[in-house]
């Protein structure tokens, strides 16, 4: 396209993985007048660093979304910055597959704004680890959230992690430090806790989680830990049987769920979680609690939430946990105090309106 006459280059194209974004965006690198689209959900961040980069155009909606990867107007001046980022500026962000539902940028780059910290958050759909890893240097990026279904894959490649999230097996926030390195930490135990304290008596109460993945470890140590009599249940039973070992507990056979009593009930699945909100891992007769809590945020009253309800058992919505893991990501990173109520009323705003819609 250089050998012709033009005005301008523009290049618009899917892009099916981190790396296919970065070759879009190289393009443009020192350059004046070649346009660089990285296309499609994967390309999201690099559509958002594109002026960065070099693109002498970013393009954005002004109307409705046609296309997967695609940022409004809004999203892009005012959520990410796009217009403001520069060479100095430090990418975080959320891995995950799915990722599109995290509502983490949200949280995380108002709070950046409020600091006036010069730093960008940016969900990653990430199928590959070793994809996205091997974009952290060219991309610049300072930590990330890790998220499903990648929180005890990702151990394997980490330098370091702190002694807690060892030995839960399981990993959401990861530093990258100024040499490269990958340290590991885990909030969600502290996310855990600060859903359920308030509400039930941990020391000595019998508990029922119900999955056993990333999330499910961090819930069970963090029960544990806190002196609960730990029941695992989950589809694949080997994997609860291991976790409820790892934690001193037993795992409960999804035929006994109906015919026991807990003193709560942790669902730590993605199961019901926005766009299928219409599904639940237990059903209205498995319930037998005083209280249920859905590690699921995202509708803020998940199915299985609205079945305990009409059942006039307590519930506690996965918003509390996703506030609080979020908050403490945010100190490990910055090293400052997170402005922990407007990252709150961010998230519940947008819940609150997207229900009413």
């Amino acid at each position: 396209m250089e050998k012709y006459t033009r005005d301008a280059i523009k290049v618009a194209t899917q892009c099916n993985s981190i790396a296919d974004s970065l070759r879009v965006l190289a393009l443009a690198k020192g350059k004046k007048n070649v346009i660089a689209v990285p296309m499609g959900e994967i390309g999201l961040p690099a559509r958002v660093l594109a002026l960065r980069e070099g693109s002498a155009l970013a393009y954005a909606t002004v109307g409705e979304k046609t296309a997967p990867g695609q940022l409004t107007l809004d999203e892009m001046k005012n959520l990410y910055r796009a217009d403001k980022l520069n060479r100095k500026t430090r990418v975080y962000g959320v891995i995950g597959d799915p990722v599109s539902h995290s509502l983490s940028p949200l949280m995380h780059n108002l709070a950046f704004q409020q600091k006036k910290i010069n730093a960008v958050y940016l969900p990653f759909l990430v199928h590959d680890l070793k994809d996205f890893l091997r974009a952290n240097k060219p991309l610049g990026i300072a930590g990330f959230s890790v998220t499903l279904p990648h929180k005890e894959k990702i151990l394997r490649y980490l330098d370091d992690c702190d002694p807690l999230a060892a030995v839960i097996g399981a990993v959401n926030t990861v530093v990258v430090r100024s040499n490269g390195k990958l340290y590991g930490c885990n909030t969600d135990y502290v996310g855990v806790l600060r859903a359920l304290e308030r509400r039930v008596r941990l020391q000595g109460s019998r508990a029922l989680i119900f999955g056993a993945g990333g999330a499910a470890r961090a819930v069970a140590f963090a029960l544990a830990q806190a002196g609960s009599i730990v029941c695992i249940s989950a589809r694949r039973m080997k994997e609860a049987e291991k976790l409820a070992r790892a934690v001193g507990g037993e795992a409960v056979s999804r035929a006994r769920i109906r015919k026991e009593f807990f003193d709560a009930i942790v669902s730590a699945t993605p199961v019901g979680m926005h766009p299928k909100s219409n599904q639940s891992p237990l059903t209205a007769n498995e319930l037998n609690c005083r209280l249920v809590f859905d590690t699921v945020y995202r509708p803020m009253k998940t199915r299985l939430l609205q079945l305990a309800e009409k059942r006039g058992i307590e519930t506690v919505s996965g918003i509390e946990m996703f506030i609080a893991q979020g908050t403490a990501q945010w100190e490990i990173w910055t090293e400052q105090r997170a402005p922990a109520a407007l990252m709150r009323k961010a998230v519940l705003t947008a819940l609150n309106k997207e229900e009413r819609k």
